[in-house]
């Protein structure tokens, strides 16, 4: 009677569930290996069937007791309505069906419906206890059955979700548990960050299906669902709140602090939830001194533990306040801070969304602030838990993004209309993520909305923020579509730095800039046709630039007010190669000394750059152009261009980022020439200045000096190759570029430095 009363409401539960009639058994095998793919990290050989995120997942509320789901489950892949699954396949969860690390590595579409099936048997003295079964997160509709009985429904890619499972297993014995997956990616309206089905630029393969640590724990009836955790560092006290069930009068709640084993405060309440404790003289969490203290909850009856629950906390407050100088500040513990910090994706190039392993998750966070920073934007993605609790440990700010999904607006567009579903799924997904995330000191700032990217009803979506978490900023819109609500305006620049205008009540941040690109040979994620905002081709030439960008980005600290900057990014990933690590992790692209000490306010001498060959930047240098494909010699001395038109620089078409535009060019291709000479000195000191959009080869005297794929949006330095440079003269020289367009902005101007180092 119960599965046909489920029949009745939901069709399609009912077809998950006769579909257990005709499961086919997987074949008795255990082997797994890793799928193929382009990058692997170092990490993905410590990876097992047997040894596979062991670590418990819920750091903040440790329980002694549970079991780890994790490992090789069955799967089959059928249609999105298919009542039928056919098991042949073995996946190793938590990873992605499209990771290499899932031992799958193929995509799936909306069309498509993922089925997870593995086997378990309950610990013999779990016996008298509820079961709950745990999820850290599967994107993204998901129905769950333990032995032939749905026991939930989730919709939601990025939050944890748990079900009672005790009155459908069998305490002694086998259980079989099923996991029924429908993930339409971004054919979807539901949030989902840079997950596409069809991956290019800044837009990522998807992961679909369970991505986080599967799990089961034993309870009591009545138990501790949750803690919300609220320090009050002004007032020298922490709230603690159980998220419990009503409670008895004869139910107390007994909570202890400590400090490095020493305990801080002893607090007790019968029939009550919530305790106020102080601490005094409390030593406050920043990232320069990361200290938590450690917390222990526990729900008895008289003598009796009913439940018992660790976690930690820091003493952190974070707020809004002016300076000496009367500018709007983010304050850490009631003093300006400044927040610098990288653009954090959180893809890895073998498990996608999931990482190797958890020393992989602490690597990021231990190279962020290695290398002088101070802060991680997680960008519109949730992190699991420990992604966290190692922020927490290690000292590193998080500003919060909301996980995109919906249509996009330009920065002079109205905030877009969303269907009643997806609006509830919007919120419903971002009240998750506040609640969830609420107890992590790490976290500084929530950002709903990225540069326009499903940006909906955003002054009452700030206040809906703001009513769950009282006690952080709220960033209305990181980048172009700013609505004047919220704590921040946030400024998008590529390359910049820059920032926005003072404001008397919220702060000004600089939440993107930089993004210098240099593909590391085997270390791409493909061979070529890689990009950065800004592309460099080898170490030092990107090393200087970026330290220029850092040069020019702090005296906006005291000239505007600028309370934060972010540099995109942490990694490469995918194609988009404007990591300050590659992809796999295996290379710092910079030079690790010189950026730390930029970072941290300590430039060494610079060298000095001076115009040889001017650009558009500086004068109106002419150039003769054609649009049609010239002879094959078009780039060598003794070519005659006189037939082609002359114009002056740069060439290309309005609006495109950076671009001088004197002459129009708006055609696929187009070829230069021009005449220059050059002052006494060594050529090794030149450098070839040029600001590409797209791909251009620059020739010498007929001699490639330089091929530069992609595009960038400001003019940078490239090195010029040793065979043109023995082949300059000191008069007439000839430069010819070749430069092709194939969509979006265009542009091409290109002239010489020369760089002298400093003597010391």
């Amino acid at each position: 009677m119960k599965q046909t009363r489920l029949y009745q409401r939901n069709p399609l539960a009912a077809g998950i569930c006769l579909a257990l009639l005709f499961l086919t058994p997987a074949p008795a095998r255990d082997a797994w290996q890793p799928a193929a793919g382009p990058l692997k990290t170092r990490w993905a050989k410590e990876v097992s069937p047997h040894k596979v995120h062991p670590e418990y997942p819920r750091p903040q509320m440790v329980r002694k007791d549970w079991l780890n789901l994790n490992g090789l489950w069955d799967l089959a892949v059928t249609g999105k309505m298919a009542a039928r699954a056919n098991f042949q396949e073995r996946i190793l969860v938590p990873f992605p069906i499209e990771s290499a690390l899932s031992g799958i590595g193929r995509p799936v579409s909306e069309n498509d419906r993922l089925w997870y099936r593995r086997t378990f048997t309950l610990p013999p003295q779990w016996q008298g206890r509820r079961i709950l079964l745990h999820f850290g997160a599967v994107d993204f509709d998901t129905t769950v059955l333990v032995n032939g009985r749905k026991v939930g429904h989730h919709r939601g890619g990025y939050d944890a979700f748990s079900f009672d499972i005790t009155d459908d297993v069998r305490p002694h014995g086998e259980n079989e548990l099923i996991v029924s997956v429908w993930d339409p990616t971004d054919a979807g309206t539901q949030p989902i960050g840079k997950q596409v089905r069809q991956p290019r630029g800044i837009w990522y393969t998807a992961t679909s299906g369970i991505w986080q640590t599967v799990w089961l724990e034993p309870v009591h009836a009545v138990h501790i669902s949750g803690l919300k955790i609220t320090p009050d560092v002004d007032a020298g006290a922490v709230t603690v709140e159980a998220i419990t069930p009503p409670l008895l009068a004869t139910c107390t709640l007994e909570m202890t602090i400590r400090d490095r084993g020493k305990v801080v405060h002893t607090a007790s309440l019968s029939g009550g939830r919530q305790i106020t404790m102080p601490v005094k003289n409390a030593r406050l969490w920043s990232p320069e001194d990361p200290h938590l203290y450690s917390l222990d909850v526990r729900l008895k009856i008289g003598r009796r533990t009913l439940d018992r629950v660790e976690s930690y906390f820091g003493m952190r407050k974070i707020s809004l306040g002016k300076d000496a100088r009367g500018f709007t500040r983010l304050l850490l513990n009631n003093k300006p801070y400044f927040q610098f910090g990288l653009l954090d994706q959180g893809f890895w190039p073998d498990g996608l969304y999931t990482a190797p392993t958890d020393a992989a998750l602490r690597y990021d966070i231990e190279m962020t602030k290695k290398l002088g920073f101070n802060l991680a934007r997680k960008h519109v993605k949730i992190e699991p838990e420990r992604w966290y609790y190692w922020c927490d440990k290690l000292g590193l700010l998080v500003w919060q993004d909301m996980p995109s999904g919906e249509k996009h607006i330009g920065p002079k567009d109205p905030d877009i209309t969303r269907s009643p579903e997806s609006a509830a799924q919007f919120e419903q997904e971002l009240t998750a993520m506040v609640r969830g995330r609420y107890n992590h000191p790490c976290i500084v700032m929530w950002v709903p909305y990225n540069e326009g990217w499903g940006q909906w009803d955003t002054a009452r979506i700030v206040e809906l923020v703001r009513k769950l978490d009282a006690t952080r900023p709220v960033n209305n819109a990181s980048g172009w579509t700013d609505r004047g609500v919220g704590d921040v305006n946030d400024l998008h620049k590529y390359p910049g730095p820059g920032s926005p205008e003072p404001e008397a009540n919220r702060a000004v941040v600089l939440g993107e800039f930089g993004g210098l690109g240099l593909p590391i040979r085997g270390h791409t994620w493909q061979s070529e046709k890689n990009w950065g905002y800004r592309s460099f081709t080898d170490s030092e030439t990107l090393t200087d630039a970026y330290i220029d960008l850092v040069e020019k980005l702090f005296p906006l600290i005291d000239e505007k007010g600028l309370s934060a900057a972010v540099y995109t990014q942490t990694t490469d990933v995918e194609i988009e190669v404007n990591g300050l690590l590659t992809y796999d992790r295996e290379r710092v692209k910079m030079d690790a000394r010189k950026i730390t000490a930029a970072n941290r306010g300590q430039f060494l001498p610079r060298p000095r750059v001076t115009e040889v060959v001017p650009t558009a930047l500086t004068e109106r240098p002419a150039w003769r152009f054609t649009l049609e494909k010239p002879a094959a010699d078009w780039h060598q001395p003794g070519f005659d261009a006189g037939a082609w038109k002359e114009g002056q620089a740069g060439f290309g078409t309005k609006g495109t980022p950076g671009a001088v535009v004197r002459t129009e060019w708006n055609t696929s291709d187009i070829w230069l020439r021009r005449a220059f000479d050059l002052p006494a000195g060594k050529s090794d000191d030149l450098r070839l200045l040029i600001h590409h959009d797209e791909d251009a080869q620059v020739y010498f005297n007929g001699v490639l000096a330089a091929s530069v794929p992609g595009y960038t949006s400001d003019y940078g330095q490239v090195r010029i190759s040793p065979e043109a440079r023995a082949a300059l003269k000191p008069t007439g020289n000839i430069m010819a570029i070749h430069c092709r367009q194939t969509g979006g902005g265009q542009y091409i101007d290109a002239g010489i430095v020369k760089i002298e180092l400093p003597k010391n």
